[in-house]
């Protein structure tokens, strides 16, 4: 697991303060590459390539979590609005939101989450 000190600002900035990275620059947003998405920080399995789509919002986004237990949802009141907060159970870390605008055939949701929080960790294990 990464020390706060061993954080990028990028990613402290995200995964300790909440905030986001800007619309269409992180590495995850067209990546199709299978495996399993990581939290950056604790190396926790947060997400599978099998659940990604591509949502056009500008990050990565899934139908749902690779395992419930491993990711918190809590309600973030922030910038005026009530959205869910995604955050890893394991080290707390910011990782997005999650909306109800997802495929409705896969459950409608849209866990809409920052790339620079994730590594894809392509052998799956």
């Amino acid at each position: 697991m990464l020390k706060d000190e061993e954080l990028s600002p990028e990613l402290r900035h995200v995964a300790r303060e909440g905030g986001t990275e800007a619309p269409f620059t992180g590495k995850y947003v067209d990546s199709h590459d299978e495996g399993v998405y990581r939290c950056a920080i604790c190396s926790t399995q947060l997400f599978s390539s099998d659940q990604k789509f591509d949502s056009g919002s500008g990050w990565p986004s899934f139908t749902n979590p690779a395992n419930l237990n491993q990711v918190e949802l809590k309600t973030d009141d922030s910038l005026g609005m009530t959205r869910t907060e995604v955050v890893c159970r394991t080290c707390g870390a910011h990782l997005g939101h999650v909306f109800d605008d997802g495929p409705p055939e896969a459950g409608g949701k849209r866990y809409c989450i920052n790339s620079v929080c994730l590594e894809l960790d392509t052998t799956g294990s």
